[in-house]
């Protein structure tokens, strides 16, 4: 009975309108138009994307948000960085043991004819630096394309209003096909 009480109680003091904003939007005269402040751009997001596939941090510079073109040259080239390096090492410890493989001095093999790597330390330090070289390559990517969304996401709700009338109207309705068993519901409705 308690526990009846206080829903009903609970209903009865939340069952006011909310409001959140003040509508301020005008709809234009053209579809793709709408006044508040500036007009709506629906090309606007490929544009960003466009200028941020062409060169990494375009996009964000379109959009006008410049202190994200230092993080999507980090994204990119840090990562590229790592790329470039671990493909220079690989190059090395490869061309290493393709000569000790033919019987050449390498660089890692000093004058007296001692080995400072053996062969079989040449051979891992190929698959290490292959898949670091390989997972650098993928994370480049990543930086990439993730860039790129960012640029066109951005660009969306640059061009999102949010002072639409924004309301919640919570009220308690009653079973009108049972109306003499008592029952309660509850309810919400928004509008924007």
């Amino acid at each position: 009975m308690f526990l009846k009480k206080f829903i009903l109680s609970f209903l009865l003091l939340t069952s006011f309108c909310c409001f959140s904003q003040k509508d301020t939007i005008q709809i234009g005269e053209k579809k793709n138009e709408i006044t508040s402040n500036r007009i709506y751009n629906p090309l606007s997001p490929s544009k960003a994307a466009f200028y941020s596939a062409v060169f990494p941090g375009g996009g964000q510079i379109y959009n006008k948000k410049y202190w994200k073109v230092p993080l999507a040259w980090a994204a990119v080239g840090i990562p590229t960085y790592f790329y470039l390096d671990n493909n220079s090492e690989y190059k090395r410890y490869r061309k290493a043991y393709k000569q000790r493989k033919t019987g050449i001095r390498d660089e890692f093999t000093l004058d007296d004819g001692t080995e400072l790597i053996s062969l079989t330390g040449l051979e891992r330090a190929q698959k290490t630096l292959r898949g670091n070289r390989d997972l650098s390559l993928l994370v480049v990517l990543l930086g990439y394309v993730l860039q790129v969304v960012e640029a066109s996401v951005n660009a969306h709700l640059l061009q999102f209003d949010a002072s639409d009338n924004i309301s919640i109207n919570p009220s308690i309705s009653t079973n009108p096909i049972n109306f003499e068993a008592p029952s309660v519901g509850f309810s919400f409705k928004y509008t924007f």
